[in-house]
């Protein structure tokens, strides 16, 4: 077969392949719903149910809530508001807060409109942030953008591009926008690769401070430590009488218990985990959100 009659032919199969393939979702209008996911591809898809636990469920983390819940209320009055950075161990509440801070504004929002939008961003679509924000710089509407396990390694350098929207762009951040992202590490990056850094540098200090200075982008700094005993035995109470879980107490810590020296761990998702077993070995569905 001649190459033009080929390239004819092929031009045929895949104008025909499309033919066939469904057409792209449309993006969700931001006052379709009170939660969205951001794709790469330059949509909003809307979230009608977000999983979530309540706020008064999260125990031993008040200071923490109390902070980001008072500077969520100020954003949401529409005064001035900082990024937040949630940074510690795992397990320990930091992406329920943020969604159960959201879900408490909006309902005391409720009689008088004005929800906030929460927008989550996947860590592998930050280069397409400034994108989102030119979207949404045209919009009214007041949106947490939400970032969960947010880190750098290697010879990543999208968090250049980052810091720049964060706070040391020329537009800045729209006032109708705050940054919360979670995180292991308090300046997202491992030691080891800032230690690298460090030693294979001309400017040791500059080429360290360049990387730290992107956590300097958030205003709040919120640091989650792994719980204490007493501390986890309340969070598996207060699971426990929220969902209406009957067993004597002092069975109910010695099962908690024993789950957690199984895992190795004691944290709000280990005290979560156990709780789901234990709903199910009972035969209680659970409701969340």
């Amino acid at each position: 077969m001649a190459e033009p009659d080929l390239i004819a032919l092929l031009s045929q199969a895949v104008a025909a392949l499309e033919r066939l393939s469904p057409p792209p979702p449309a993006s969700a209008a931001l006052g379709d719903a009170d939660a969205f996911v951001w794709h790469a591809d330059g949509r909003l898809q809307a979230v009608r149910r977000v999983s979530r636990i309540e706020l008064a469920l999260l125990q031993g983390i008040d200071l923490q809530a109390r902070t980001l819940l008072d500077n969520t209320r100020r954003f949401a009055r529409g005064l001035p508001a900082n990024n937040a950075l949630l940074w510690g161990a795992r397990g320990t509440g930091k992406s329920s807060l943020v969604k159960a801070v959201h879900a408490t504004v909006n309902a005391e929002r409720e009689e008088n409109g004005g929800a906030l939008a929460l927008i989550e961003l996947h860590r592998e679509d930050i280069a397409t942030l400034p994108r989102l924000l030119a979207l949404l710089r045209e919009a009214r509407r007041r949106c947490i953008l939400f970032c969960d396990d947010l880190s750098f390694d290697g010879q990543d350098a999208s968090y250049k591009s980052l810091k720049a929207v964060l706070e040391g762009g020329i537009e800045g951040r729209p006032e109708t926008v705050v940054f919360y992202a979670t995180s292991n590490r308090r300046h997202l990056m491992p030691r080891d690769m800032m230690e690298n850094e460090r030693s294979t540098a001309i400017n040791p200090a500059e080429a360290v401070e360049e990387k730290v200075s992107l956590s300097d982008r958030f205003g709040l700094w919120l640091g989650f430590h792994a719980c204490d005993q007493q501390t986890y035995f309340a969070i598996v109470d207060g699971y426990a009488r929220h969902f209406g879980l009957e067993m004597e107490p002092e069975r109910l810590r010695a099962e908690a218990n024993a789950w957690s020296l199984a895992r190795g761990a004691r944290s709000g998702r280990v005290a979560w985990q156990f709780i789901q077993d234990l709903a199910g070995r009972l035969g209680r569905p659970l409701t969340r959100g």
